[in-house]
């Protein structure tokens, strides 16, 4: 897969007349200035340079517990946005510019979360950075930059915004190019996990807060053509279930904090038995209280739901459920994990369905909005 190139990999995008819906309201949309509750604003990223273009960052908002996304702005200067996180006291949030061959990482202040103001963007040192998040320590963003296969540290400064990188560690692949696709922190903020689905490997690294360099702690290699994606820790920390892009499966590993130690120790399917054609998981995401996980499948474009054991070691594929829209990039549940929210990138919308709190389940397609290239939905 030598020069994969994210958005060609999976096809381009398509349904170019959805796009003009959202671009219309927003320009109509009447600025406002306000300090909402928790759950009634998000951020919506999508492709510039991909036809149709998208917008790069949207804020759209819900009224009260009304599922339903309203367009609210454009904030301009923030192009190909594609993964979002914030600082710890919310005044901040960052933004990955997924261009290719030169990325970049945007820094906004959003003290008024319905107005963001863009403070400015800062080079990842790499193509088509795709993830970033914010560091424990408050004190750096990593990024993941999916085309050139590295992970990049970058230090926040006074006032939010991003100095130049400390540390740039480039990951290389024994069968294919390396193209790394996340990078987190593990619950206790210890370490650092990054994701590379060109290697298929997880890298475990510690940072040290001081000098803003990582060092490799542990390298997982998966199965040749595994294609790991995105992986999301069980609430109990003791475990994580890892998407695998390139098959349609789910590995579950277990990790061991006090070790920085990550084990496979399962894989479950992400499709029903007999399922054809294309066949590739996306985000993954798991509920609150440990009972449930969900992935995106994109080709027969389904949410999947598990159902997890008592102890979190375990999977089982409970569902799969239409999400109403073509390719599902990605898969946000709101706060209160009433609703589920999907983007849909060919077919440029974003759809929300209900969550039954008990059986973990999605409902039925309730409602949509339009999004030319969307790629991720992200509360405020």
């Amino acid at each position: 897969m030598s020069g994969l190139s994210r958005r060609t990999f999976l096809g381009a995008a398509g349904a170019a007349g959805l796009g003009t819906v959202l671009g219309a309201q927003l320009a109509n949309a009447t600025p406002r200035v306000c300090r909402p509750s928790a759950g009634t604003t998000a951020y919506v990223g999508s492709y510039t340079s991909t036809p149709p273009a998208g917008h790069g960052l949207d804020v759209v908002s819900r009224a009260g517990s009304e599922p339903a996304l309203t367009p609210v702005r454009t904030v301009t200067g923030v192009p190909d946005a594609s993964w979002f996180d914030r600082s710890r006291d919310g005044r901040f949030l960052y933004a990955t510019n997924e261009g290719d061959p030169d990325g970049a990482v945007s820094a906004l202040d959003i003290s008024n979360v319905t107005d963001p103001k863009l403070l400015g963007s800062t080079p990842s040192k790499g193509s088509a950075p795709t993830h970033l998040s914010v560091h424990s320590s408050q004190k750096y963003v990593l990024a993941a930059n999916y085309g050139s296969g590295s992970v990049v540290v970058l230090p926040i400064e006074d006032g939010g915004r991003l100095g130049a990188a400390t540390d740039l560690q480039q990951h290389v692949g024994p069968e294919r190019d390396p193209h790394a696709h996340q990078v987190v922190n593990d619950p206790t903020g210890q370490w650092v996990l990054s994701v590379d689905l060109g290697a298929d490997s997880v890298y475990v690294y510690t940072l040290d807060v001081g000098t803003g360099k990582l060092a490799l702690h542990q390298q997982v290699t998966l199965p040749s053509g595994a294609g790991p994606r995105h992986l999301a820790f069980h609430p109990n920390g003791r475990f994580a279930y890892l998407a695998q892009e390139l098959r349609p499966e789910i590995t579950v590993l277990s990790w061991d904090a006090a070790a920085g130690k990550l084990t496979p120790i399962a894989v479950v399917p992400a499709v029903p038995a007999g399922s054809t054609g294309d066949l590739f998981p996306g985000e993954m995401a798991v509920s609150k209280n440990g009972k449930f996980a969900y992935a995106t499948v994109r080709g027969p474009n389904t949410i999947a739901t598990f159902t997890v054991s008592a102890d979190g070691s375990a999977i089982t594929l409970a569902s799969s459920v239409d999400t109403g829209g073509n390719w599902p990039r990605h898969l946000a549940l709101s706060p209160d994990e009433a609703w589920f929210y999907v983007s849909n990138q060919r077919s440029g919308t974003v759809t929300w369905l209900p969550r039954d709190a008990s059986t973990g389940l999605p409902g039925a397609v309730a409602g949509s909005l339009a999004v030319p290239s969307v790629n991720s939905v992200f509360f405020a």
